[in-house]
């Protein structure tokens, strides 16, 4: 049955994790995956998180089955958290998933199923699960421009006038804000371009949004949102995702609904639900979700910090000014621009584990770290 399975590839990410934790060094460094560290180097669980675990733990009677559509309190609150206010609120649908993984390809199979022939565009380059992701679910996929290697943003002028030649049968995948693995987010003037476009062609905005904070909003017919809570609820193993389906009528948004959970049936089921109960225990009370929020806020601010420590110590070692693009980046990520060779020196030579690409994992420093990360980093010629 299985002898003619072909060795399997390496996970680029995964497997550095492993390199990096096999690895006798005491001076090691991990910018690899995309976890949240605090000065001690660990990844702390949320008080908010804390107190609502408690609180669960306490009140439950019974772990029966959710239901196919998962947590329903945990859907009406993701619905708030990200829609409320909106003109898609009163069309829109939330669907529990295991993770925002899971959010993608149950997504995908429903663009399939509703128009097979759909092309998938993503950013170049993008988060590095959603081409398998797409493909598998039999999607063609192509890309659009979108990062500048040289000033290290957002070329939105070619990245816009590629959208405009999308059509009726095209999906438009969009980062919500943060963007993985370049930390480089289109401007405020692009969403609302991309809203335009997507008025006059009919393109399909599909938007995953790993971190909360889609503050500029997307007021489209239909719009496909795959969410997760892993980075901002510091609910990494927990997996609670959410999909959400804005359809032109609310009519047309519950049979997307049907169909989710018939392709959701054949895959995993039922969503695991203690993530979820979290999310919604905590939203769903204003003292834990205010406390939720300054934690969150905390966690921003600690990554702003230490984008400015990173680029002040670059400047201060090299005398330039060539990394300040680190401070205009958001959220947990940076693209670099670190060849391959410079990233195996980094590794063999000063125990720096960076992925293939240069994506660097700002959120995972310590500001103990930055003047030794910044000299080996020049060290091998960056």
């Amino acid at each position: 049955m299985f002898a003619n399975l072909p060795a399997a590839k390496d996970d680029p990410i995964l497997s550095l994790g492993l390199a990096f934790k096999d690895d006798p060094r005491s001076d090691k460094i991990d910018l690899g995956i995309g976890v949240y560290r605090n000065e001690q180097g660990e990844t702390p669980v949320m008080k908010a998180v804390s107190i609502a675990q408690q609180r669960l733990l306490d009140q439950q009677t019974t772990q029966a089955y959710i239901g196919l559509a998962g947590n329903a309190s945990y859907n009406q609150a993701m619905l708030d958290l990200l829609l409320s206010g909106t003109d898609s609120f009163s069309r829109s649908i939330a669907m529990q998933t295991p993770g925002a993984s899971g959010a993608l390809r149950l997504l995908a199979d429903l663009i399939a199923s509703a128009k097979p022939n759909a092309k998938v565009w993503l950013s170049n380059p993008s988060y590095v699960n959603h081409q398998p992701i797409m493909q598998a679910a039999g999607l063609d996929v192509g890309f659009y421009p979108y990062f500048d290697p040289v000033s290290k943003q957002v070329d939105e002028p070619a990245m816009l006038e590629k959208i405009a030649k999308l059509g009726p049968d095209d999906v438009l995948l969009l980062h919500g804000c943060c963007h993985n693995p370049t930390g480089a987010d289109i401007s405020f003037s692009a969403w609302q371009s991309i809203t335009e476009l997507a008025l006059k062609n009919g393109f399909l905005p599909f938007v995953d949004l790993a971190y909360q904070g889609f503050g500029q909003g997307l007021q489209a017919p239909e719009l496909l949102i795959a969410s997760s809570n892993s980075k901002s609820f510091g609910l990494y193993r927990e997996r609670s995702g959410v999909a959400i389906v804005v359809g032109e009528t609310l009519q047309q948004t519950t049979n997307a609904r049907g169909k989710l959970f018939e392709l959701a049936r054949r895959s995993y089921t039922m969503p695991p639900n203690w993530g979820a109960a979290i999310v919604a225990e905590i939203l769903n009370d204003a003292q834990l979700s205010q406390q939720w929020q300054q934690e969150l806020n905390q966690m921003s601010q600690r990554m702003r910090d230490l984008r400015q420590c990173l680029a002040q110590e670059f400047a201060l070692q090299s005398g330039s000014d060539r990394f300040s693009y680190l401070t205009q980046h958001q959220g947990m990520f940076s693209l670099t621009g670190f060849n391959q060779l410079q990233l195996e020196q980094l590794r063999e030579q000063h125990a720096i584990y960076i992925v293939s690409g240069g994506r660097i994992n700002v959120a995972g420093l310590a500001k103990t770290f930055i003047p030794r990360l910044v000299e080996s980093c020049l060290a091998v010629g960056v």
